[in-house]
């Protein structure tokens, strides 16, 4: 166990400390970069791009605690294939920041911890919730990520392009956490769940 616990502080550190390598191509490679943003567009872009950064943070800490008690080899199987699909995701993230020239959010730290550890809970409790838990927060990331994709300048389609794509995935990942026996969590803990999203996005866009 102890080995364990040392293997995931040195994943969790080299996740936060060192640039994310990419297993795919951005899905925007192909598009031109816009001339017509102006410098405010690009700042708030780089804003929202920080923010989904920082919700790829709170992924990747989620997918290991939940992996980490997890003794079911098929949910392991999605979740080791989801966490991969999410690493892109952060390493798209963190690229299209610096060519907006923003920053990534100071908070990431705490975020994957305590990411890390919801996952690792939810895994303890029970299979199918810790499966309907992947459920639900892939379901408010994908809405997340739609409000900004309304939100963002058309003419920015590098962007888009990133964003939208990080959504079909996320929306991939729901489906096959319900296909795997998943179940509806309650009310109040989805409740619970929407306001702590919601607190993070307004807190990491702003740092």
């Amino acid at each position: 166990m102890i080995d364990r616990i040392l293997i995931e502080i040195d994943r969790g550190l080299k996740l936060l400390s060192t640039p994310t390598i990419q297993n795919r191509d951005r899905p925007d490679k192909d598009i031109l970069e816009s001339a017509s943003l102006s410098s405010s567009e690009k700042k708030i872009h780089s804003k929202y791009m920080r923010v989904n950064h920082s919700g790829e943070i709170c992924a990747q800490g989620l997918y290991r605690g939940q992996l980490f008690f997890n003794k079911n080899k098929n949910i392991k199987n999605k979740l080791t294939e989801a966490a991969l699909e999410e690493i892109d995701h952060l390493a798209w993230c963190d690229s299209r920041i610096n060519e907006l020239n923003g920053s990534k959010s100071k908070l990431n730290p705490i975020l994957y911890i305590s990411s890390f550890s919801i996952g690792a809970t939810a895994s303890i409790i029970d299979d199918k919730y810790n499966l309907g838990f992947l459920s639900e927060t892939e379901s408010q990331v994908a809405l997340h990520l739609e409000s900004h994709i309304k939100k963002l300048n058309p003419l920015d389609k590098k962007t888009l392009k990133i964003i939208q794509s990080m959504k079909e995935e996320e929306e991939g990942h729901k489906k096959s956490a319900v296909e795997m026996g998943g179940v509806e969590l309650p009310k109040i803990i989805k409740k619970m769940m929407s306001v702590a999203s919601k607190i993070m996005t307004s807190i990491t866009y702003k740092i």
